[in-house]
């Protein structure tokens, strides 16, 4: 083999730059205060949540809108399209006084199919939701933790215009409970799964309603 050129550097190992955060980084949001507790979103790690967010999501009531129930693989390929992905999807646990007890997606809207159906904005932020825990059912904790997710993203993503989400327009206590949380609703929107309601929450408009 050739001998080295003594007066030449070693070549350097390329490093890619690192992947700009998308979503200025959920895990580092601090808990907001809530009447029902502190509340916390806390990304997903499959080997401490997986059994628990199987389980949520095998609850017939889930199961209808997330369309998950089966095995826990099926939730953890899920949760896999997000971890393994560029960042655009947060997957989360969301923690209420120290237990967890709702799963959250914040996702940019704008870079998500969603933005083919309605006309999204630069930064545009969405959420999806689940509450887990039957006992935080139809008492108002739903709509707590919505304003609270959404003034979380406002204060933490400066460049967010608005906060969107979009449940299926039959899950009716869902889309009381974005209204009741400040959002307002924009469109009915046809997508592949279902029909949406288009829920928006406009930093704008954040202090008056």
């Amino acid at each position: 083999m050739p001998a080295a050129v003594p007066h030449l550097p070693a070549p350097v190992p390329h490093r890619p730059a690192a992947a700009p955060d998308l979503l200025d980084s959920p895990r580092d949001w601090a808990p907001a205060a809530t009447p029902f507790g502190s509340f916390d979103l806390v990304p997903v790690r499959l080997d401490r949540d997986l059994a628990l967010l199987a389980q949520w999501m095998n609850d017939p009531a889930v199961a209808a809108f997330w369309e998950l129930a089966g095995p826990d693989s099926v939730t953890a390929a899920h949760l896999r399209d997000q971890l393994d992905g560029d960042g655009r999807s947060v997957p989360c646990l969301g923690v209420l006084g120290g237990t967890p007890m709702s799963y959250w997606e914040i996702y940019r809207a704008d870079l998500d199919p969603l933005a083919r159906h309605y006309p999204a904005r630069p930064h545009d932020t969405g959420v999806h939701l689940l509450i887990g825990g039957v006992a935080d059912r139809g008492r108002g904790v739903g709509t707590t933790l919505l304003r609270a997710v959404a003034d979380l993203i406002l204060d933490n993503r400066p460049r967010c215009p608005r906060v969107i989400a979009e449940p299926d327009l039959r899950n009716t206590p869902s889309v009381s409970a974005f209204l009741g949380a400040g959002f307002r609703f924009h469109a009915e929107v046809d997508l592949p799964d279902k029909r949406a309601a288009l829920m928006v929450r406009d930093r704008a408009l954040r202090n008056l309603l």
